[in-house]
Order: structure tokens, then C-alpha cells, then sequence
């Protein structure tokens, strides 16, 4: 069973769109409540930008890898210095086979090497044969097998057959184990009684070998027996 109900019309109500009472127009709005607005529309456009600004400042400000310093690069000065000093090496039995010393002594650490002032040095071979050098100035390695004496070089030992040798040069490069010197400058050597000068010298005491170079002169000195039968 079904019910219809009839209602009659209702009459129309107009619907207003007007400004709601009590609300303020926008432009009439506080200035706090504007800048609210602003910056919570904004501030995460803000943000971003000055993130952006931040990560490109780091990435222009921050140093780069720092490079192995070469040896070329290394400043040439002393790392440590000892004045007035004795220096001995030894060999595995014990005896001494070189002594250095004099009055200052700096190590470099760009060449690893030693620079001595004046440098008094004795060598000992192993048969007992004994070398003594001195300069104004001495550069060596550190185990001292080689030295080179720079001003007023002198190196004193004795030939192969015993007679003294004595060689005199403003440069000498002395090689302590080999038993060698060598120089490229104007040498002066005294062997025994003769005065020997060149330009160039390389004296290997183990091959009994003396080689001058350059223009030579040689003053010789006479034995007393020759010279007694030369005189009668």
C-alpha cells in the first residue's frame, strides 16, 4: 500500500552574497596577519634558495686534496744541527773504520746528506792502511761511505808500494770504502819525494792505479846515489 502526501509550494527565499557581518574586507586586514600569510607561502621557497646558496659556498670554499710534497719542493734547510762532534763507524768485528769529525755538523733532509765544517776524517782499511782527509768543508751520506771536500781538500795515505801520497786540490771526491779519489780540478799530488800537478786526477788505491789528466808537471826528485854519480 502506498501513501502520497501533497505539500503546498513554499514561497522563495533569496540568497544573499554579500559580505558576511563582522568580517573585515581583505585590504582591511591587520599587517601582521598579512605578513603570516606571506611567509607561510613563502618560506619554503626561501629556504630551498638560501640551501642552495649554502651547498654552492661549501662546494667553491672547501679545499682540495692536499698533494705529497716532492723532494724538488722540499725547503733547503737544516733539520738539526751538533757542533763540536766525533762521528766512528765500526765493522761487524768491532774495529773502527772511520772516524769523522769537526766543528759543526747540519743534516739536510731534502738529500739526506751531512754538511760538516771543517771536517777532519780518518779511514781504515782492512789491511790496516790508514787515510786521513780534511777540507774547510765536508758533504757525506750517512753511512759515510763517500765524501766530498769542498776548499783546501787534502786526502793523505800511501801508495801501493808504501811511499806517502799526499793529494791537494780545492775539490776532492773521496770514496772511503773503494779507497778511491777523484777530482776534476787542478791537483796537486806529492808522491813520496816527487811533486806531481794536472788537471784532473782518479786514484784507485785497490787496482795500484793514479791517473792525471789535463796538461802535466812533474818535478822528480833525484835519489842521492844518482846524484853523487851524476856529480863525479
Amino acid at each position: 500500500m502506498s501513501v502520497e502526501l501533497h505539500l503546498p509550494d513554499l514561497p522563495e527565499v533569496p540568497i544573499s552574497l554579500g559580505p558576511v557581518p563582522g568580517a573585515l574586507p581583505r585590504h582591511a586586514q591587520a599587517w601582521p596577519q598579512r605578513l603570516r600569510d606571506a611567509l607561510s607561502t613563502y618560506l619554503p621557497l626561501l629556504l630551498m634558495t638560501l640551501l642552495a646558496l649554502a651547498s654552492w659556498w661549501l662546494v667553491k670554499n672547501t679545499p682540495g686534496p692536499v698533494e705529497p710534497q716532492s723532494s724538488t719542493e722540499l725547503r733547503r734547510e737544516p733539520d738539526y744541527r751538533m757542533g763540536r762532534f766525533v762521528i766512528e763507524r765500526f765493522d761487524r768485528s768491532g774495529q773502527m773504520r772511520v772516524r769523522v769529525e769537526g766543528a759543526e755538523v747540519r743534516h739536510y733532509p731534502d738529500t739526506d746528506r751531512y754538511e760538516i765544517d771543517d771536517a777532519r776524517i780518518q779511514a781504515v782499511g782492512t789491511d790496516g792502511r790508514r787515510t786521513d782527509a780534511q777540507a774547510a768543508r765536508a758533504l757525506t751520506d750517512g753511512d759515510l761511505s763517500e765524501v766530498r771536500l769542498v776548499g783546501g781538500a787534502r786526502v793523505s795515505s800511501s801508495d801501493a808500494r808504501g811511499r806517502p801520497l799526499l793529494m791537494r786540490s780545492d775539490f776532492l771526491h773521496a770514496f772511503l770504502v773503494t779507497e778511491q779519489v777523484r777530482t776534476d780540478r787542478p791537483v796537486v799530488v806529492n808522491l813520496g819525494a816527487d811533486e806531481l800537478q794536472a788537471q784532473g786526477l782518479n786514484y784507485d788505491h785497490g787496482k795500484r792505479l793514479l791517473q792525471l789528466q789535463g796538461r802535466l808537471r812533474v818535478r822528480l826528485q833525484t835519489p842521492p846515489a844518482a846524484a853523487s854519480r851524476a856529480g863525479s
